[in-house]
């Protein structure tokens, strides 16, 4: 793998979605305009011209909506990784007591040393069977890579790396700063759908108040705008995991390692076990692995398949993970 040319490919073409993702906002805020515009006209038919502020107010208002939501959505993150992956059903490793997870704090102070930075906090999820981690928090005062029981039992210490690896990418790359400020946006123009939805909204005598007028071109806009906002926003994510995979095999230097964790991912879904589909919905687009439905647009993952052909230049098929547990001679320290 071509591991330095794929970081570049992933950086600008995150590149080109935010700036997309930033053109789409303008669009918005044009199209509300001129759809409040149109309204006015036909509200105001004699008019000769608009209400003081008129437009200023319309501006106003609807990035009060974006930047609103975006509040709204950082601020469940306020207490640092440590507290959303507690949320989540996430406990500290216990190094002293479990030979395993001796191993997986052996692993992130090693990587974390290779990757320059300060090693976060390693966490375990010791309800959780599927093969699967995130990484969480604003900085690395506050970082925490969340590891799967099911990841520290299946995978050879190699893979191991190969995982922590990635998660550590996110972290240095700033990913998870990344995905919140976009989804928080995302949050606020879903408001502004919203608004156009509650003012269209019939009343209890299944009339339309004079609101639905105004509130039609909100509707249409707030969608379109919506619409776009999750497309991008998924689309950035994606090629976020295209780096971290490139990222992680240059920290690793080793295809096999994260190659390994995802082939037998693929495994485990070929099996019928997916890949922590319950945990909390605030963390799924943190995982090395999502296994919601969302469609091709709004997938916040890349396919597997697609991962794997990254990695090695070719299909693999995927790897069984029955008895193969993390306790066997080469799962030591």
């Amino acid at each position: 793998m071509r591991f330095f040319e794929r970081q570049e490919t992933a950086r600008a073409q995150t590149l080109r979605l935010l700036l997309l993702f930033g053109l789409t906002l303008v669009a918005l805020l044009l199209a509300v305009n001129g759809a409040l515009a149109l309204a006015w006209r036909l509200i105001a038919p004699g008019s000769s011209g608009y209400p003081g502020y008129f437009f200023s107010v319309n501006t106003s208002v609807t990035l009060l909506f974006v930047l609103g939501g975006w509040w709204l959505e950082t601020s469940a993150l306020s207490g640092g990784g440590e507290v959303l992956a507690r949320r989540v059903g996430a406990r500290e490793a216990w190094p002293a007591s479990r030979e395993v997870e001796h191993k997986l704090c052996n692993i992130v102070d090693e990587l974390a040393i290779a990757a320059s930075m300060k090693p976060p906090m390693a966490m375990v999820l010791p309800r959780v069977d599927a093969i699967n981690a995130f990484a969480a928090g604003w900085g690395e005062d506050d970082a925490v890579i969340a590891v799967t029981q099911g990841a520290l039992d299946k995978l050879t210490r190699d893979e191991l790396q190969g995982l922590v690896a990635h998660e550590l990418s996110h972290l240095r790359e700033g990913d998870t700063r990344l995905n919140m400020r976009l989804a928080g946006m995302v949050f606020g123009l879903e408001m502004i759908f919203n608004l156009g939805r509650s003012m269209c909204s019939a009343g209890e005598n299944g009339q339309r108040s004079f609101l639905a007028l105004p509130g039609f071109p909100i509707l249409i806009t707030g969608s379109l705008g919506w619409l776009a906002g999750r497309a991008l926003k998924a689309a950035i994510s994606r090629q976020r995991e295209f780096l971290a995979d490139a990222r992680a095999v240059q920290f690793t230097r080793s295809r096999e390692g994260l190659g390994g964790v995802l082939r037998k991912v693929a495994g485990e879904e070929e099996q019928g076990m997916a890949p922590a589909r319950s945990l909390h919905p605030a963390v799924q687009h943190m995982l090395l692995v999502d296994a919601s439905d969302r469609g091709r647009w709004f997938a916040s993952h890349p396919p597997l398949v697609e991962r794997i052909v990254q990695i090695y230049g070719k299909p693999m098929a995927a790897l069984s993970t029955q008895d193969q547990l993390a306790t066997r001679p080469d799962a030591i320290f």
